[in-house]
Parts: structure tokens; sequence; C-alpha cells
């Protein structure tokens, strides 16, 4: 991961996405958006009725994801989104949105994801729908360099440094590069005249 000041926490439905991106935005003294906050209310009901959206119903979100991180950039804000992201062109929208972006990818077995989505109450998203994201996922690969790929399994907590300190390490090498593309050059020494 390079220098994001803005990170996406991106995966299917009831991977941890909210709770990572809570965790990191507090250790970094970030702000945190949950990108299911900007769904359109018909989208809403459209998942809470157990019916996923296309793409024709998640870019104009996507769009509002992007507008919300473009913003941040311009007012050099440190911001955590937790946002599905599920298909390259998705992950390509809001990186065109926001260039200096960064993704945690997190991922993990069928099995223990629908666990987790049993589990929860008080979400519109329906366990229901976990095939259909899964289906829909294009786990990012080695041609997106600006993600962060973590499991699952570990505890939140240990997920949260992972992520913190490779979001501080990327922070930290811009810094010296910013640094170095500031040093004045060396002078190149004059040159001898042609006898």
């Amino acid at each position: 991961m390079s220098q994001p000041k803005r990170v996406v926490v991106m995966g299917v439905s009831g991977c941890g996405k909210s709770a990572l991106a809570g965790g990191l935005a507090e250790w970094l003294g970030w702000r945190m958006v949950d990108a299911d906050d900007l769904h359109a209310p018909a989208a809403v009901a459209r998942m809470r009725a157990g019916r996923a959206l296309d793409d024709a119903e998640r870019l104009p979100w996507l769009d509002r994801v992007g507008a919300v991180l473009a913003d941040a950039a311009a007012q050099g804000q440190g911001l955590v989104v937790a946002c599905s992201a599920l298909r390259r062109v998705h992950r390509d929208r809001l990186r065109a949105a926001c260039p200096d972006l960064g993704f945690i990818f997190l991922s993990g077995s069928r099995e223990r994801i629908a666990e987790r989505l049993a589990q929860r109450r008080g979400h519109y998203m329906p366990a229901s729908l976990l095939d259909s994201q899964l289906q829909t996922l294009e786990p990012p690969g080695a041609d997106e360099p600006d993600v962060l790929h973590l499991g699952i399994e570990p505890p939140l907590a240990q997920l949260v440094r992972q992520a913190a300190d490779a979001v501080q390490a990327g922070e930290r090498a811009a810094e010296r590069t910013a640094e170095r593309a500031a040093e004045p050059t060396a002078a190149a020494p004059p040159m001898e005249p042609r006898a």
C-alpha cells in the first residue's frame, strides 16, 4: 500500500468492514464513513427485500462515496470508508474520484461470513444476499498494488494494528519520497571548453 490518507475497507457483507474501518479510523485519528449510509432509500428497500443491486443501481451510490472521498482529499483530511467495492470497475470508479486512495480487502470463508451474518442484528442487508455478493466479488489481484489483503480470522484488534501499520508505513514512504524530490540536485561540473 502506498501513501493513502483515504482508505476504503472493502469486501462482502458480514466480513467486518465497518468494525475494521471504525477501529482504523480511531487508531489514526481520522473520520470514518460507512458507505451503507449513502445508499438511496429505494436501494435500501430493495436489499431489505432480499433483492441484490445491479451495477445500474450501484454506480450512483459509488459516485456518492467517491464524492465523499474526493471532498476529504480536497480538504487534506484522513478518511476511512467501509464500502463493499466488490468489482474492479467499482474500485476504479472510486480511484477516479480520489486518485491517492488505498484499499483494505477483508476476505474469509463463506461459512465464517455466513456465521457472522446470522449473528448480526439491525442491518438491512439480509444474510440471503451473501451468495449474490460472493458471485459478484472480483477479488483484487496483483495488478491492484494499492490493496492490502487481510483475512478475517484474527481478532479485530490485530487486524486494526496490521492495517494501521500498513497505512502509516505508506505515509512515511511518501514523506521520504517528497523530501528527496524537494532536495536540491547537485550542480553539474562546468564543461571544459573544447580546443
